[in-house]
């Protein structure tokens, strides 16, 4: 008689959604993030619907104005509407933060699901190039690729993105080695099923959860990079706003004009806040232990 492998019995997925999205309602802290997350990239969605100043607009008679009901966040060393920065430089502070880690995911994932799957040579190859990246800081490696491809908000999410895959690699790993002696992989194999789709069919679901919760806390992560690259005039390119750029306008007013470094300071630290508690949640909701 052979083994089936689809009689291995299983937590249906809506069941298992229905479960994880329970316990996320009663995490307070996982919820304050989502709406933190989800009002910014309200914000950035609905910029160009909104009536907003023009963000790269210059007025040299409201030069470091402070806030007021004209500028309702002030304006900058040339007369720009912070506010209209602010929502602007949102969308490139969400998107670099959203496409790097994709970049990262996307990465890193099928290299982790080939190391540990097959393990061998390919898995020493594999993690000891990992190795290699790991030893260097995350934000220097960024900055250093940054620098060496351009300075451009494209170029500096790819930076970004190759500065991250190694997490996810390593993390991809350590699952697929923990699964892959499990009784129903055993069983797809002994039913004849290929490496290709004993990986996708039945190793790449079951890690799913992991690394939905670390994409979500590097995402926090590759924010702040895109903002100490923009900081450094590696990212967003003026005249186009983003948070760290402005930031990097703002450091030589910080007596005179406080305001152009606290907002957008403020807006970094709430997002990153927001994304850290979704994935602290996210953690806590998908873990098949807790209940």
């Amino acid at each position: 008689m052979s083994l089936s492998v689809e009689a291995i019995p299983a937590e249906k997925p809506k069941a298992a959604q229905s479960r994880a999205w329970k316990k996320m309602k009663r995490n307070r802290s996982a919820i304050a993030g989502l709406i933190i997350i989800a009002f910014f990239t309200l914000l950035a969605i609905a910029a160009p619907v909104l009536p907003l100043a023009d963000p790269v607009a210059t007025s040299w008679g409201a030069i470091r104005k402070a806030p007021s009901a004209a500028h309702w966040l002030g304006t900058d060393d040339i007369g720009r509407d912070v506010l209209s920065r602010m929502i602007w430089g949102a969308q490139a502070s969400l998107m670099a933060g959203v496409v790097s880690v994709a970049i990262a995911v996307l990465l890193g994932v099928p290299f982790g699901l080939v190391s540990g799957y097959f393990g061998g040579w390919v898995d020493q190859v594999i993690s000891r190039i990992t190795e290699a990246f790991l030893a260097m800081p995350f934000l220097i490696m960024a900055i250093a690729l940054a620098a060496f491809l351009g300075p451009s908000l494209t170029n500096a999410m790819i930076a970004i993105g190759l500065s991250a895959m190694p997490i996810f690699v390593r993390l991809t790993r350590s699952q697929v080695m923990a699964i892959k002696t499990e009784d129903y992989i055993e069983g797809a194999r002994s039913i004849g099923l290929g490496h290709g789709d004993i990986m996708l069919r039945y190793i790449l679901p079951n890690i799913v959860p992991p690394i939905i919760v670390q994409a979500t806390l590097t995402v926090a992560t590759a924010i702040i990079a895109e903002a100490s690259l923009s900081f450094l005039g590696l990212g967003q390119q003026a005249p186009a706003p983003s948070w760290g750029s402005m930031l990097n306008v703002a450091k030589n007013f910080l007596t005179q004009a406080p305001w152009m470094a606290m907002w957008p300071g403020a807006a970094i630290f709430c997002v990153v806040i927001g994304f850290n508690l979704l994935g602290d949640g996210l953690r806590d909701a998908l873990d098949p232990r807790e209940n």
